[in-house]
């Protein structure tokens, strides 16, 4: 199998994204994890431009890398001087990297607009700029900024940059859409252009604007291109960079390319999900590959196929990425999601058992219920339909206050609750910062002395929506809780038209839901 190397710039180009910024401890770990996945090449950013980056290369060169490569980037030399004159070039090689990123000028208009030199000018910066890298035993990939919108107004001076670029000695050129504005079609001619007019190893960077950035990039390597950059879930500039995590599996998977091994293609989704934590932004849940939805399943009879013959509605199997396989129960759903629900928690049920849960759910989803995010509140009611719940308390009743002395000061909310365990009568009293927090506090109180695991179990988000909106005051309202407890992470649901019921149904559930899964018995302690 040819191999494409993989050359990532999460750390620079994904930086560049709206919203996205790394310490340096999350830029080093984002390495280690990259370097576990197998990239050869990850880009750490731009040496001398800034006290962060300054931090990074020089802490980066202690991490105990087992393959990859921290490259650094830079601009070509400015105009009229030397290249030893040229404070960023100077910084590159001060920062110890083997391997840089070096970008010039490709298109005339921005030679002469951006720039403000003649061409002949950036020629010889560009090639002078490489030469000088490459004279200090670097390996130098040159990123042709701009190239394929330069190629389509002048295509003489564009391929004149390039040869400049391999006059000077450049390991790599790199054909960069800057503005996303190429379409896969015109990206694989000009690439196969290219190749026949220049022999040196050719790179593909790729941007999203027009939402084809991973399909031009595929289309470069199908002309030849074997050096591939991208970054981490797409981030970027604008509407982001080529996405690795669509790029890699791509390209392995469909198109017998290597580009990491079998086991390091299994932490995409893993890593996927991590640099998304790190970013402090949510992964979508439709992200091809690693989304938590891409082999998620619905419908009844998509379900049936699919137990039979997995690859009737999976286009790979979700564990070469990763990810995994999951089945949704909604109105939708037909018995094969109920028998496949009941397998995954290993239980047994018959036929007449399965239609009559087929049936709950579909009257509790009239009534508002939602159980795709309460898979929770789902296990609870179909172990209860099949006598295996067993209950952790007892419901005697709870009364809440909600005082407001100031104007303009903040209401407090007091709960007071009583449960009974076994012979035991638990009645106890909690403030919050609103009904539902004073609730949740009043519970956990109650319980955690006989259920010492329940002070392991926190309420991580919490959702309402307005189910009938025209109802106003009276609508019905659906709550969402979402827990964990350091091992795991469950959802469980409530519908009222009373928002304190329906966030205590959704609490109980969570809790009962944790404390089950934790094997506790009732009364335990």
């Amino acid at each position: 199998m040819t191999e494409v190397v993989l050359y990532d710039t999460t750390l620079r180009d994904g930086t560049q994204g709206e919203g996205i910024s790394f310490s340096v401890e999350d830029k080093l770990k984002i390495v280690r994890r990259l370097d576990r996945l197998g990239i050869p090449y990850v880009e750490g950013g731009w040496p001398g431009s800034n006290p962060k980056d300054m931090e990074f290369f020089q802490r980066v060169k202690d991490l105990p890398l087992r393959q990859a490569k921290v490259t650094a980037f830079c601009s070509t030399r400015r105009a009229n001087i030397t290249p030893a004159e040229d404070r960023n070039l100077q910084a590159v090689i001060e920062s110890g990297v083997k391997t840089c990123a070096l970008f010039g000028k490709s298109w005339d208009f921005h030679v002469t607009n951006a720039l403000c030199t003649t061409l002949e000018e950036n020629l010889k910066m560009i090639e002078e700029s490489v030469a000088y890298l490459k004279a200090q035993g670097l390996e130098v990939f040159y990123d042709a900024e701009h190239f394929f919108d330069g190629y389509t107004h002048n295509p003489e001076y564009a391929l004149a940059t390039l040869q400049a670029a391999s006059r000077g000695g450049a390991d790599v050129l790199v054909l960069c859409d800057t503005n996303g504005g190429r379409l896969p079609h015109e990206v694989a001619q000009i690439v196969g252009e290219i190749k026949s007019k220049i022999d040196k190893p050719l790179g593909i960077h790729a941007h999203n604007d027009s939402g084809v950035a991973v399909a031009n990039t595929l289309a470069a390597v199908r002309e030849g291109v074997r050096h591939v950059q991208g970054t981490i879930n797409g981030y970027g500039e604008r509407a982001g960079n080529a996405d690795l995590c669509s790029i890699i599996p791509n390209l392995q998977l469909k198109m017998g390319f290597t580009c990491v091994s079998d086991e390091e293609l299994r932490q995409l989704t893993g890593v996927a999900r991590y640099v998304s934590e790190l970013a402090n932004l949510s992964l979508p849940w439709n992200q091809p590959f690693v989304g938590k939805s891409v082999f998620a399943h619905k419908g009844g009879i998509h379900v049936s196929a699919l137990m039979r013959h997995p690859e009737t509605y999976e286009h790979i199997k979700p564990e070469q990425v990763g990810n995994r396989r999951r089945v949704l129960i909604s109105e939708l759903s037909g018995g094969s999601n109920v028998l496949y629900k009941s397998q995954e928690y290993d239980l047994d049920i018959d036929e007449l058992g399965m239609r009559r849960i087929v049936e709950t759910i579909k009257d509790l989803e009239y009534q508002g219920y939602s159980f795709e995010g309460a898979e929770g509140s789902f296990e609870l009611m179909l172990r209860k339909s099949l006598g295996l719940h067993e209950k952790f308390f007892d419901f005697e009743g709870f009364r809440l206050i909600i005082e407001k002395k100031e104007a303009n000061g903040e209401p407090v909310a007091e709960a007071s609750i009583k449960l009974r365990v076994q012979d035991r009568v638990l009645h106890t009293v909690a403030e919050g910062n609103g009904p539902v927090n004073a609730l949740d506090k009043a519970l956990r109180k109650a319980l955690e002395e006989v259920y010492p695991h329940l002070r392991d179990i926190h309420l991580t988000d919490y959702k309402v929506r307005v189910i009938n909106e025209k109802a106003g005051t009276g609508a019905k309202v659906r709550v969402l809780i979402e827990s964990q407890d350091g091992r795991s992470s469950w959802g469980s649901v409530g519908v009222s038209t009373n928002i304190i019921e329906a966030s205590w149904q959704a609490l109980v559930d969570s809790i009962e839901y944790g404390l089950a899964r934790a094997g506790q018995t009732r009364g335990e302690a």
